[in-house]
């Protein structure tokens, strides 16, 4: 029996709804991960604090959302993405009036790990939004939208983040993010819905059999997996995780290592350029982001239709990005060099979005949330580890200091490239007859 057009219609339409409230929130989640970047020197005036403090700040973030990481995937998995989203919005917005109103850097601390900890329940909900909401072919080219969008939250906290500390002050400005966040809390709860289902609506699954005449796989057996189940598969599961896993540590550990934390330092301290300058450049990054992410799930998608194969080209050319930016330290002082770099850092280091479409083919549906909870646990442990390591190792803050954190990041990153090439992936059905033609042929057969 085909299904109601309006019906279909409505939820074509009323996906985007969704997809709108929930990447602004998203928006969000990236502006507070490269913040601390921009405003350390406004931290270190304000509390008398070193960089190694710095870098325990910059990291509480990523220790916290490494920690919720699996608590996302299941709450996701078992309240749904609508209820998970909207109560740890909340959280994250009382993580921003604390850090508003902190009287002593460790209340900063304190409101950065609440950030961190509300914040990193935002995007694996959107996956499975994404896998309930829209169809497969959709979603690495959605992913580098989501990304996408996130990305321009972190040039947010690059140059206007910067101007707006400026005129304001910085703790003003994480009052009214926290104010911010409590409305979109809110309204993520009055407008996401976990499903279509929910509203009376055919699934993705059924309008797509409804196209094409094939049976709804998956329907009835995936709902029964347990978490202790899901778990094992997911961990247990070998070179279909573990190389990602390894990969994502280092590629995106990296990525913060240097727009999360030192590359401001790096600016102000080696060639002396104001905030306003270096911030503008940093915006730079996010820019490349911004056009890398959703042509990254385009290619994955719709042009090599593999996901290896553009993560693979992203990270070579990303690891090659680096051992330029170790090669060169102290020595690129002009702002259009600067430029060019940061551009093409986040250009190719946006590639890795298709690492979420690449984890989610391998393994069913209704665990999309537990095992890109998973897989996300090892990025943000590369960023509180890295970062903080790198804390550690920058004694002097001199040209041959950074550049001895560039010469670690480098090393990694030839690391991150062999996980992966050791990395799996699903390979890609051919393209399903249309509903006419498959009925012909059962009449031929």
């Amino acid at each position: 029996m085909a299904l109601d057009s309006k019906a279909k219609s409505k939820v074509f339409r009323y996906r985007w709804a969704i997809f709108g409230i929930l990447a602004f929130a998203y928006f969000f989640v990236y502006f507070h991960r490269v913040s601390t970047a921009v405003v350390s020197e406004d931290l270190q005036s304000t509390f008398g604090v070193g960089a190694a403090s710095i870098a325990l700040l910059s990291s509480a973030y990523f220790y916290a959302y490494t920690i919720m990481q699996l608590p996302s995937g299941l709450l996701t998995d078992s309240w749904g993405p609508r209820k998970t989203v909207s109560i740890f919005t909340l959280v994250a917005a009382v993580g921003a009036i604390l850090t508003g109103i902190a009287s002593s850097f460790l209340l900063v601390i304190a409101g950065r790990v609440l950030i961190g900890v509300g914040v990193a329940m935002v995007y694996i909900p959107i996956m499975k939004i994404l896998a309930t909401w829209y169809r497969k072919n959709e979603f690495a080219s959605l992913s580098g939208i989501l990304l996408a969008v996130g990305n321009i939250g972190a040039l947010s906290a690059a140059g206007p983040l910067a101007l707006m500390s400026d005129a304001m002050g910085w703790q003003q400005v994480f009052l009214v993010l926290g104010v911010i966040t409590v409305v979109l809390a809110v309204v993520a709860w009055v407008i996401t819905r976990d499903r279509p289902a929910d509203m009376g609506l055919p699934t993705i699954q059924e309008i797509e059999s409804d196209e094409t005449g094939e049976p709804i796989p998956e329907a009835k057996e995936v709902e029964k997996i347990p978490m202790r189940k899901a778990l094992r598969m997911t961990f247990g599961s070998g070179m279909k995780f573990w190389p990602l896993a390894i990969w994502f540590f280092f590629m995106y550990g990296s990525i913060m290592v240097y727009q999360g934390l030192w590359a401001g330092p790096y600016y102000a301290d080696v060639l002396g350029w104001d905030k306003a300058t270096y911030g503008t450049v940093l915006t730079f990054i996010g820019i490349g982001m911004i056009v890398g992410c959703p042509l990254a799930g385009i290619l994955s998608d719709k042009v090599l239709k593999s996901r290896k194969k553009v993560l693979i080209v992203g990270t070579v050319a990303y690891t090659a990005i680096w051992a330029v930016i170790w090669m060169t330290a102290g020595m690129l002082d002009t702002v259009v060099s600067q430029i060019a770099i940061n551009f093409m850092f986040g250009f190719f280091g946006g590639f890795f979005v298709v690492s979420y479409a690449q984890i989610k083919e391998l393994f069913p549906i209704s665990i999309v949330g537990t095992t890109t909870a998973a897989l996300n646990i090892f990025p943000f442990a590369g960023g509180a580890i890295l970062q903080q390591l790198t804390g550690l190792m920058l004694v002097e803050r001199t040209a041959a200091g950074y550049q001895t954190i560039w010469l670690f990041m480098l090393v990694c990153m030839v690391i991150a490239t062999v996980a992966g090439f050791l990395s799996r992936e699903k390979a890609r059905a051919p393209a399903t007859l249309p509903k006419v033609e498959t009925q012909k042929r059962g009449q031929t057969n």
